[in-house]
């Protein structure tokens, strides 16, 4: 079970795109992030795209070359502190 691959990593960008508008064409997605897109949530009646936060903070240190307190700093300013209305992305923490 732990080489199986998961359906959010068999899908490319753009069926996931379209996953998420199909229900909500509104819904925004986060430019750079879509290697962390997963899936989405239904939040009082609207869905809205949901990312993977240590995946966008990975992405941040690898592709951007920040250190993790500049990706946290960065990501908590820019990413989770750009509220864009009813259709803004959730960021999944999971548990250890």
């Amino acid at each position: 079970m732990g080489d199986s691959i998961s359906l959010a990593d068999q899908m490319t960008f753009k069926e996931k795109r379209e996953t998420v508008a199909d229900p909500n064409p509104e819904a925004l997605l986060a430019d750079g992030f879509e290697e962390a897109l997963i899936g989405y949530a239904e939040v009082f009646n609207k869905v809205i795209a949901v990312y993977d936060r240590d995946r966008c903070m990975q992405l941040l240190m690898e592709r951007d070359g920040m250190t993790f307190d500049e990706a946290c700093n960065f990501f908590n300013y820019n990413v989770t502190g750009a509220y864009a209305g009813e259709h803004t992305p959730a960021f999944l923490t999971r548990f250890e």
